[in-house]
């Protein structure tokens, strides 16, 4: 069991403010694992104080030369690297994640993107000056937008979180971090490796807690930014907060992304398999921007079938921490249930099951049995919502024209793949379709470019150059 009594706020452990507790289990084994204090009002209330003050200090973070921001990133990503391992370990505990997964993304992709905050910023101009266009000279300004919400998901925790406070820290902002409850254990973690750098109190603060700290925080009024990942139902709730409170935000919200078999694509599992796990099941399905709507050219129908088959029945299922698992157990048993009642409208709408479609056979743990369906019809329940699990729908096309319009035929766009022998007719498919992102023969994130969505996938974007943009707010001085 790991415990923890104390809040991280104001860059010290303080007592929190009643004695209510988040539960910790294990998605593996349904074993409690951990507990950590509940973050009420009157927390919240502090953490935002305490950034505030971080931020309005003259001489605090936001007025420190890029330089030294630069080093006290770096000495964050280094104190998480130290960590790395045992982070890892607690993610998978908690949300499923294979372990083999979560070493990967969730110990080594907060590195790279604080890593990459802080090179940019060690190159980056905040004041410029040029021509007024009515006499004399402007000089722009870009400065630190002030204090930022940035709320995370459970299913990737660090991650997701890095996107948020990785450029926030390099523009010179403050952040209170509202982790999801369930997984928070990493969370305290993240504030043990924040405790032992040179980031000034208060910049960085936590705030455990579910839906209601979070509407808290997202309407506070010491909040100057909103930065949230999350479904889309919760990005709307939050919209309108925002838009009534003309603060700014950046989404990245739900996916139900197609993966487009061209007729000339290579099936072979020895050559794409790993690739095509990375797009469609990775992390047991719980992964926003998954291919799982799969369109297979109808003269090789049956062999997309058979070869997914194949690929799906041959991934291992187990405990999270087995370094020899694939697919782990769902987050929750909420989760699961939901999962399946989504498979359960799938068979009853006429879609045929071709692998999994049922609960798993072990007797402790959150898992599902990983789902192919064919003959799915694009309109269908099961092809248009976001399941979150490791449900995959095939379904059949004509041409390339129609592949595009099934592809485009969602509410959302966020990511996507196409696979083709051909890379340049990939990239003019990929062209067509509406979405924030798309990868050719695979799909991997890249932290140096724009990541986001359009349509019901989110506002604004994160990763890259762009994103430190949108933590900075622009002046113009006319002399």
């Amino acid at each position: 069991m790991i415990t923890y009594d104390k809040l991280f706020i104001g860059g010290q452990w303080v007592a929190p403010s009643s004695t209510a507790v988040h539960e910790l289990t294990s998605a593996s084994t349904e074993e409690p694992i951990g507990s950590v204090p509940q973050a009420r009002q009157a927390d919240i209330d502090r953490a935002v104080a305490a950034a505030r003050q971080a931020f309005d200090d003259p001489s605090g973070w936001a007025h420190w030369e890029p330089a030294r921001r630069t080093d006290a990133i770096e000495q964050l990503a280094h104190q998480l690297e130290i960590r790395a391992d045992e982070m890892a370990r607690r993610v998978s505990s908690q949300n499923g994640m294979p372990i083999s997964i979560a070493t990967q993304l969730e110990g080594g992709w907060p590195l790279i993107v604080l890593r990459y905050y802080a090179n940019l910023l060690r190159e980056a101009s905040f004041e410029s000056e040029q021509q007024h266009l009515m006499g004399g000279t402007t000089i722009v300004r870009r400065e630190p937008i002030g204090v930022v919400a940035g709320i995370a998901p459970w299913n990737y925790p660090q991650t997701l979180a890095s996107f948020k406070h990785a450029p926030a820290l390099a523009a010179g902002c403050s952040i209170v971090l509202k982790p999801a409850p369930e997984t928070l254990l990493d969370s305290f973690l993240f504030a043990e490796a924040v405790a032992a750098t040179d980031i000034p109190p208060g910049v960085i603060n936590i705030v455990p807690g579910g839906r209601d700290a979070g509407a808290y925080l997202v309407g506070h009024a010491g909040v100057d930014k909103v930065a949230f990942t999350g479904s889309t139902a919760a990005g709307r709730q939050i919209a309108e907060t925002c838009g009534r409170l003309l603060r700014p935000v950046t989404f990245e919200l739900g996916g139900k992304s197609a993966a487009i078999i061209l007729d000339d694509a290579d099936l072979d599992l020895a050559t794409v398999g790993e690739r095509l796990f990375e797009s469609l099941l990775v992390n047991n399905g719980q992964t926003c921007y998954l291919s799982t709507r799969i369109l297979a050219p109808k003269n090789r129908y049956d062999e997309v079938i058979d070869t997914l088959a194949a690929f799906v029945t041959s991934l291992p299922v187990g405990d999270a921490l087995d370094p020899s698992t694939m697919i782990g157990p769902m987050v929750s048993c909420a989760h699961r249930e939901r999962v399946e009642r989504f498979i359960e409208k799938g068979k009853g709408d006429g879609a045929r099951v071709v692998v999994g479609g049922t609960r798993s056979s072990r007797s402790r743990g959150w898992f599902v049995e990983p789902t192919l369906f064919a003959d799915v019809d694009n309109a269908s329940t099961i092809a248009q919502q976001e399941i979150f699990g490791p449900v995959l729908s095939v379904i059949r096309y004509r041409d390339a024209d129609e592949a595009v319009r099934i592809a485009n035929d969602s509410a959302y766009g966020l990511g996507g793949t196409v696979w083709t022998a051909d890379p340049e007719r990939g990239k003019e498919v990929a062209r067509r379709i509406r979405t924030g992102t798309i990868g050719i023969n695979r799909y991997m994130p890249d932290p140096g470019a724009p990541y986001g969505g359009v349509k019901d996938s989110g506002i604004g974007r994160e990763l890259g150059p762009d994103s430190l943009n949108a933590y900075l707010t622009y002046k113009s001085i006319y002399a």
